[in-house]
């Protein structure tokens, strides 16, 4: 069943975050009608994960670059959303045009995590689609999978038609275009057109391999006739000349990433032997500063992001790091647009490199020694001393930083207690710094459960068991307990389910059918993580998980995940095996001679490095110094209606920005432009007469401002006049509103509240208490002015003031659902 607009309306309006679902974002992309060729681009996890992921921006840019194609965003809802669309019988929906996903010609879905994968089939099963790729027939779109988790696509492959392997910007879109024209000639069936994607790299089919089973419980796969043992990834060559959004779509809510991404490299080629994507990702390639440089310019200019984050598997490996920092920071620091990094590497982050972040504000300090002890670190390949951490820190305090994150693991292989009590005595000794201003050093220590992840040298290792790691973060929390240090760690249950995910094979796939159908989903999250069911379904499918997970694999037994040739040889990564336990290092072959790993061919698969270049910087904009107080009235309608009123705030100085309007800012640590609301609206209730005031440069004129925004706001924001601020004026006595029901409202108790004298309603107060408050004496006029409008008219009473809601609910008896259901605008101020 499709949902029409009333009732995705008269959802949303019984949800948390409706604006999750709404799909109205700047720089969305909206392709209406039934030529084009719909391709649904999902991610198994709610909204605010997903929006602002960075490799699903980069694929729904290319696809729509195609106008032929139309790409659209789908995430998993909320559980309390997925329980209505359950109710209603309504299917799952594409964000952008609302088209059910069952209507799809290809879903591609995101395994970036293996505690997402519950929400995969919470998608599959909320659009109508069976699990099973051998239940789908030629009426279902083709589903395929890609991101890094498709480095063991065995415990997925059952539930997809194709996975792929490999950097994907090239990949999808021909794959894409296969499709098309397969379609468009009647090529034939499914099998057939899944045997000419075969051809491609990095195209995985599962149903072209055949698992068993020996009798040690070994999956081996059996390639059809005519297909390659394994799969090679696909990488793309270069950066420099690959596709970028230079205009993401600015997401609603609070996504984890608010800010502009910027990927300057991708690839590491540092070898930590427990990293994952240190293997999946070679050869590292860069971006040139010029190239980034013109993103940031064009990107920040189509966003309004007053926030840039460095995007690298190891940013401070980046050959013109230093110099790009300074361009940056130079053009943007007097437009307060900050800059983070994400972990970067002690030895790294020079004092330089701090100064120049700390020119707008201090972002976010995370070092990842990983290990406590420097025999530990040798042994992971962790090219770090203590030294180089020591110092970073001293720097980072002395420049004023006093939150300073350390990531540790526990469980890394040859760990012994003296490797533990060296994370206590790293933190004891950081917290001793001070700022200039005196205060000690905040440090908090990270620490998770290492997991033995695929196509890693440490892949044949065993995971400690739940007892083993609870007993290691017994030990550290115990001698953690010291002024300045917190202690966080991550419950080991849930690092156990992602390694057996991660290290499993295809009979995962019945267990997390068992476990989604008992109500496991959203995994990922600690507020929705079932343990208990997940024990249960383990224990129905009768799985020894020890056998995929804690049992110390032999160097020469078939591995699940050998079906994907990352490139990086075995021989390389059993090499590295055996440097851990005789403490050899690696060195990085960026600084040094070829390490061997197999990535390369130098021909069209090779480093790509850049090394700084002075270049003549851009001057700096001038900055306003002289400043004037703007009055601006906008309408909150429609869609627009549920946005909280803190990311309505973020949307505006964002479409501010956008329009070239210059702020003045606070002072201190942490400057914010200078901006102030009236009245804070409930979510989900319309008006056309909302205000704020802004202090903009003295060049930005109020005659034109709506003009200059609106085109930068989302359906339903609109600037409708704009005026210089008036000094000393007052809010508005009177607001006035008009209330629209489905239903009619009962006159007879409109007129048993006119002839009483009071009203009075108890009004829940701090700490429990009770306020009993006369309604009365705030309603200024009611009225039912049509059989389902009513008109209201309120004012504040000894500086309180009476929501719509609560009149509604006390005076006509309204349930808080029936109250939801209405359409309520504030139409006039006054």
């Amino acid at each position: 069943m499709s949902l029409s607009s009333h009732q995705f309306e008269s959802i949303l309006s019984r949800v948390e975050k409706p604006s999750r679902y709404l799909g109205t974002e700047v720089n969305s992309i909206r392709k209406e009608g039934a030529n084009y060729f719909r391709v649904g681009l999902a991610f198994p996890d709610m909204y605010e994960i997903g929006a602002s992921h960075f490799g699903l921006q980069i694929l729904y840019d290319i696809l729509n670059r195609d106008e032929s194609i139309a790409a659209e965003r789908i995430y998993v809802p909320a559980p309390d959303m997925a329980a209505l669309l359950r109710e209603a019988n309504l299917s799952l929906m594409t964000l952008e045009t609302r088209t059910p996903i069952a209507d799809l010609d290809i879903l591609g879905i995101s395994l970036l995590y293996e505690l997402n994968y519950t929400g995969v089939l919470e998608i599959l099963n909320l659009a109508g689609l069976p699990f099973y790729s051998h239940e789908r027939n030629e009426t279902h779109p083709l589903i395929i999978a890609g991101g890094p988790c498709v480095c063991n696509p065995e415990p997925m492959a059952p539930f997809f038609d194709a996975m792929l392997m490999g950097d994907g910007e090239e990949q999808l879109l021909q794959l894409c275009r296969s499709v098309q024209e397969f379609k468009k000639t009647g090529g034939g069936t499914r099998r057939e057109l899944l045997k000419k994607l075969a051809l491609m790299d990095g195209v995985y089919v599962p149903s072209f391999y055949t698992p068993s089973w020996d009798e040690k419980g070994l999956q081996r796969l059996e390639p059809e006739e005519g297909q390659p043992p394994s799969v090679k990834k696909a990488v793309l060559a270069s950066l420099e000349a690959a596709p970028v959004p230079l205009r993401p779509v600015l997401p609603f809510t609070n996504p984890v990433h608010d800010r502009l991404r910027l990927e300057i490299a991708r690839g590491c080629t540092r070898g930590c032997r427990f990293c994952q994507a240190g293997m999946l990702y070679r050869p590292v390639r860069e971006r040139s500063m010029e190239r980034l440089l013109q993103i940031t310019e064009v990107a920040l200019a189509a966003t309004g992001y007053d926030e840039m984050s460095l995007l690298s598997l190891s940013t401070g490996d980046y050959g013109c790091l230093a110099d790009l920092m300074e361009h940056l920071m130079d053009r943007y620091a007097g437009e307060q647009r900050a800059i983070s990094l994400p972990s970067i590497r002690a030895g790294r982050l020079t004092p330089e490199l701090m100064e120049q972040i700390k020119k707008v504000r201090k972002t976010g300090f995370t070092i990842a020694p990983e290990a406590g002890s420097q025999r530990l670190r040798d042994v992971i390949n962790k090219n770090i001393t203590e030294e180089e951490i020591v110092n970073t820190v001293r720097d980072a305090v002395s420049l004023g930083w006093n939150q300073i994150k350390l990531y540790f693991m526990v469980g890394l292989p040859t760990e012994t207690d003296e490797d533990l009590q060296a994370i206590v005595d790293l933190a004891d000794k950081l917290r001793r710094f001070r700022t200039p201003q005196g205060k000690w050093g905040q440090v908090t220590v990270s620490v998770g459960t290492f997991i033995p992840k695929p196509h890693a040298p440490f892949q044949w290792a065993g995971m400690i068991s739940l007892d083993e790691a609870m007993e290691k973060f017994r030990f550290l929390r115990s001698r953690l307990k010291m002024p300045g240090v917190q202690f966080k760690w991550q419950h080991p249950a849930s690092s156990h389910l992602e390694a057996l995910f991660s290290r499993g094979d295809r009979r995962m796939a019945s267990l997390l059918v068992r476990a989604w159908e008992k109500g496991c989903v959203l995994d990922g999250w600690s507020d929705y993580f079932k343990q208990h069911l997940w024990d249960e379904a383990i224990a129905e499918e009768g799985l020894d998980v020890d056998f995929f997970v804690s049992r110390q694999r032999s160097l020469d037994e078939p591995l699940p995940w050998d079906v994907m040739d990352i490139r990086v040889t075995k021989d390389f990564l059993k090499s590295e095996w055996e440097k851990a336990f005789a403490m050899t290092l690696t060195p990085d072959c960026r600084e040094g001679s070829c390490a061997g790993c197999g990535i390369c061919d130098f021909d069209t698969i090779e480093p790509k490095l850049f090394s700084e270049v002075r270049t003549e910087k851009a001057a700096p904009p001038r900055m306003p110094q002289h400043f004037r107080s703007l009055k601006v009235n906008f309408e909150k309608t429609g869609p627009a209606r549920f946005f909280g009123h803190l990311e309505m705030i973020q949307i505006l100085l964002k479409a501010l920005r956008m329009a070239g309007v210059t702020f003045k800012f606070s002072i201190g640590f942490n400057p914010k432009p200078e901006i102030r609301f009236g009245d804070t609206l409930p979510l989900g209730m319309a008006s056309l007469c909302e205000n704020f005031t802004l202090t903009a440069g003295a060049e930005i004129s109020a005659e034109g401002l709506e003009d200059r925004v609106n085109p930068f706001l989302p359906q339903g924001l609109k600037i409708t006049a704009c005026r210089e601020a008036r000094p000393g004026e007052k809010e508005d006595p009177v607001l006035y509103y008009e209330v629209r029901s489905t239903d009619p409202f009962d006159p007879q108790k409109l007129e048993a509240f006119a002839v009483k004298e009071e009203w009075i309603l108890e009004k829940p107060g701090k700490k429990g208490k009770v306020r009993l408050l006369d309604i009365k004496k705030f309603i200024v006029h009611m009225d039912i002015t049509e059989e389902r409008v009513l008109s209201l008219s309120l004012r504040s009473w000894e500086e309180r003031t009476l929501r719509p809601a609560q009149v509604l609910t006390a005076v006509f008896d309204m349930t808080p659902e029936a109250v939801s259901n209405l359409e309520i605008i504030k139409v006039y101020a006054g």
